[in-house]
């Protein structure tokens, strides 16, 4: 089924994840002493900061962006596997800027009474890379497999936007979700949060920060591989499987943490790294991981914390030998399939579904 784009996203500002100049973006004054070696550096080197001489391999080889894949070397596309699903645009506004969202929407029919649960869902990609479209076979299927409108929002980007800017993003479209629900076809009083790696963080910090600004949480989390402490070094599967990782490794995701977080004292703020945050009254949680993920042990601890701080359901799906993303593409593996399954026995189970 084709794009329908909303009126609002033709609207000439850039959508905020479009934006480039955020304050992590270094610049030459003018002013400053040392600008003479900065502008000798500048003919030297280029990019002239080595935080934007790092990201940009990154990105083009994000997904084969930089060698693009033949349809026959790639799995069935997301409209190929679920044709039933709707996708859509909507430019959420924010004080940032106009968000762009993917809407997935499941057949009107299948709603009972004419508003479907919802989810707000975050792609991964290291806080620094990635899209929507990235992650439109997770949406699609979660959308098709527990009728639910799911919202995936594009939000702001590390280096350039570092945090808390990509969280303040997703507040706002899970604000805007609550109260727009009904121009979806969704129920703006079930809304779930998803994400997976970087966006398992964003999805598991909206929780937190949600409930500290005074907005209402979202009624259940399904966390797909998601880093919940930027302590990585503490945990014995980081260190015993991170240093010659192929999906990602301690170099990248060592940047990964200076990108976002830029500053130390960071690492340990609640909306960073929600195993270090009170967790009392945290909704509902789902989480999936593969022993084979340098992850796995911070999700142990995350998931443990959940149930001591007496949240009601936590689930943790562990699959024995699985990487980071084993879920991610369809058809590879059989515990993909059943992680999805697990995903929509709980979303039932939690009343989010």
């Amino acid at each position: 089924m084709p794009a329908i784009v909303d009126n609002a996203s033709q609207n000439s500002a850039p959508f905020v994840d479009q934006r480039p100049n955020g304050p992590g973006v270094s610049k030459i004054d003018p002013s400053d002493p040392a600008a003479p070696m900065y502008r000798l550096l500048a003919k030297m080197r280029s990019p002239v900061t080595l935080r934007d001489l790092m990201i940009h391999p990154v990105r083009t080889g994000y997904i084969g962006q930089e060698q693009p894949l033949t349809a026959a070397e790639l799995p069935k596309s997301a409209a190929e596997l679920y044709p039933e699903i709707g996708v859509c645009e909507v430019a959420v506004p924010s004080p940032a800027g106009r968000i762009r969202c993917q809407v997935f929407s499941p057949p009107a029919s299948r709603s009972a009474g004419g508003r479907h649960p919802m989810m707000l869902y975050l792609h991964g990609g290291g806080f620094t890379v990635g899209q929507s479209e990235d992650t439109a076979y997770i949406t699609s299927r979660i959308a098709a497999e527990n009728a639910m409108v799911v919202v995936s929002a594009n939000y702001r980007l590390a280096p350039e936007w570092p945090f808390p800017a990509c969280l303040d993003d997703c507040l706002a479209v899970l604000q805007w979700m609550q109260k727009n629900a009904a121009t979806l076809g969704g129920d703006g009083t079930r809304i779930a949060v998803g994400g997976d790696s970087a966006g398992g963080n964003l999805a598991a910090a909206l929780a937190i920060k949600a409930r500290d600004e005074g907005v209402p949480p979202p009624q259940a989390a399904v966390l797909l591989a998601p880093i919940t402490d930027f302590f990585f070094e503490q945990y014995e599967s980081f260190e015993r499987l991170a240093p010659l990782g192929i999906v990602y490794d301690t170099a990248f995701i060592g940047f990964v943490r200076g990108a976002y977080l830029v500053h130390g004292k960071n690492w340990a703020h609640p909306h960073a790294s929600p195993v270090r945050a009170d967790l009392r009254n945290y909704p509902p949680t789902f989480i999936a991981t593969g022993t084979a993920d340098p992850l796995v042990d911070d999700n142990r601890a995350f998931a443990q914390k959940l149930r001591a701080a007496g949240v009601a359901k936590v689930e943790h799906f562990v699959r024995e030998a699985m990487p980071h993303g084993f879920y991610f593409f369809p058809g590879m593996f059989e515990q993909g399939d059943e992680a999805f399954a697990a995903i929509a026995r709980f979303l039932k189970q939690a009343g989010a579904a």
